[in-house]
């Protein structure tokens, strides 16, 4: 019999593809090999050429294995060299019954474009390229609703943007950088890419944990890189509390007297809670971004940054020499989103969604056994026994969530990141096949 024969316990659908699935993690298998064909197979095993057939449809929507019409099907070759390491590891263009693995806004709740658009092209003028940045009127509503009161603010295009250029502007190669555990994977990404460390700090369901806190700030770091609300993986807001306890934390770390906090809030009015910074208590130390995409848009590409005048300057000046500006006409259309009526009370409802979608889906997973909190913004953080083995069975059934690994550093507690503002319906349904697939081993 083949290696492939010999590694399948059970011939049904599901335990073909987890078998193989294994052989695939284990490097047994290689990114394009050729699999046998599904006759050929079903013979090893005698089984019914369908029960091979489906595990091979299970295995390509896990994005595991490509058809090639009559040439075959072979293990996937790794993802497009283009895309960062990290992101890499969750993309996945293959088909699925319902997506829950993007993080990405319901675009059912997402403000029309169209009255917008229509009405800001005489707004659209660029007369100089070193006139100022940002649009007056853009920026004056931007500081009337920054959570605390700031010195400067720019506008960027979106968070990971400005985020990015914070990292240019302010570290230097083989500073330090606390970062929360998990954390979103295009974070750990620009790190890489920029040289710099990450000392990790874990989470409770209030935030970084103070204590942890403090540890990391006795190894030096340069900046401090926190989502204070909605965070990404695990639905987490931080309270004020917390807030307060952290900013004190680093005001008395003499390690960590020059360390700047960078804090992405990313869902900004599609979330539940209330704004919280560690400017209520460290404001010259804070730069504070905030990002549009999950409330009105993730094309617009467009955000801001906040905080003390000398370090947003420098993120400016850098960026002059490069992008310049975020285009006024997309400004004008951001500016045009935030002040009419219409699109504040869509994304009002797009808040209250995805809170009722949090809610549900955590009284469904308990009603599984499984309890979580239900959390904030667009994603939930589901503990599962073997991550592997839980996304090839959710492809089997038709679901797609993203792998937990690129989100965390250091030894990955198996997870998979749950996209729960896309689960508009059949919640228990749901709930019962991720509780299934969590509780699988192998």
């Amino acid at each position: 019999m083949t290696l492939i024969a010999l590694a399948i316990e059970e011939p049904s659908p599901r335990g073909i593809a987890a078998a193989i699935a294994r052989l695939i993690s284990l490097g047994d298998l290689a990114p394009g090999d050729r699999l046998p064909t599904v006759r050929e197979l079903a013979a090893e095993l005698g089984v019914s050429p369908a029960t091979v057939s489906h595990a091979w449809q299970t295995l390509s929507r896990a994005g595991l294995v490509v058809s090639r019409g009559r040439s075959g099907t072979f293990v996937r070759s790794a993802p497009r060299e283009w895309l960062p390491l990290r992101y890499r590891s969750l993309d996945d263009t293959t088909t699925a019954r319902l997506d829950l693995s993007r993080g990405t806004p319901d675009p059912e709740l997402l403000p029309s474009l169209a009255p917008a658009l229509s009405r800001v092209t005489h707004t659209a003028d660029a007369p100089s390229y070193q006139q100022k940045p940002d649009i007056p009127q853009l920026h004056d509503l931007l500081r009337a609703t920054w959570p605390t009161p700031v010195e400067s603010i720019t506008v960027t295009n979106g968070a990971l943007d400005a985020i990015d250029r914070v990292l240019a502007a302010l570290a230097r190669f083989g500073d330090r950088v606390v970062v929360e555990n998990p954390t979103f994977p295009p974070f750990l990404d620009l790190l890489e890419h920029y040289g710099l460390d990450p000392v990790p700090v874990a989470l409770d369901e209030f935030g970084m944990l103070p204590d942890a806190f403090a540890s990391a700030l006795a190894a030096g770091p340069s900046l401090v890189l926190l989502q204070p609300r909605a965070h990404n993986p695990t639905g987490i807001s931080m309270s004020p509390e917390r807030a307060e306890r952290l900013g004190a934390v680093l005001r008395r770390t003499r390690a960590a007297d020059r360390a700047i906090v960078v804090e992405d809030d990313h869902s900004g009015a599609v979330t539940s809670a209330a704004d919280v910074t560690l400017a209520s208590v460290v404001p010259e130390r804070v730069l504070h971004v905030r990002s549009f995409s999950k409330t009105h848009g993730p094309d617009l590409r467009i955000g801001a940054l906040g905080g003390p005048r000398e370090l947003v300057d420098r993120v400016v000046a850098h960026r002059m020499l490069g992008a310049g500006w975020t285009s006024r006409m997309t400004q004008a259309i951001l500016f045009d989103l935030l002040t009419d009526p219409d699109s504040v009370a869509q994304v009002s409802r797009a808040r209250t969604a995805y809170t009722e979608r949090q809610q549900l889906f955590a009284a469904a997973m308990a009603a599984q056994g499984i309890a979580i909190a239900a959390g904030d913004g667009l994603n939930a953080w589901l503990p599962v026994r073997n991550e592997r083995a839980a996304t090839v069975q959710l492809a089997g059934d038709g679901l797609r969530v993203a792998p937990g690994s690129p989100f965390q550093l250091g030894a990955a507690v198996p997870h998979v990141r749950v996209t729960v503002g896309m689960v508009r319906s059949d919640v228990e349904s749901i709930a019962e096949s991720l509780a299934a697939a969590a509780q699988r081993l192998a």
